[in-house]
């Protein structure tokens, strides 16, 4: 896939733990650790509005495209 998730690399820099993204974020922790592993093929734009006010961050610091060529 040409799209690389990079939710743990923001979720470092910010020092968050998954539990505690989940909980102010409001989704569950099973999901966000899919979403944080890559093993997932879609999110919900309210998901990722959540994930980035409580990051305080941009859509394009946890997304990134690559051309696979």
């Amino acid at each position: 896939m040409a799209i690389i998730l990079r939710l743990d690399r923001v979720m470092a820099d910010r020092k968050m733990s998954l539990n505690e993204l989940s909980e102010k974020v409001g989704v569950a922790n099973v999901n966000l650790s899919k979403l944080k592993n890559g093993h997932v093929s879609a999110i919900r734009f309210s998901t990722l509005n959540a994930i980035c006010e409580v990051l305080d961050c941009q859509p394009g610091d946890i997304l990134e495209y690559r051309n696979e060529d």
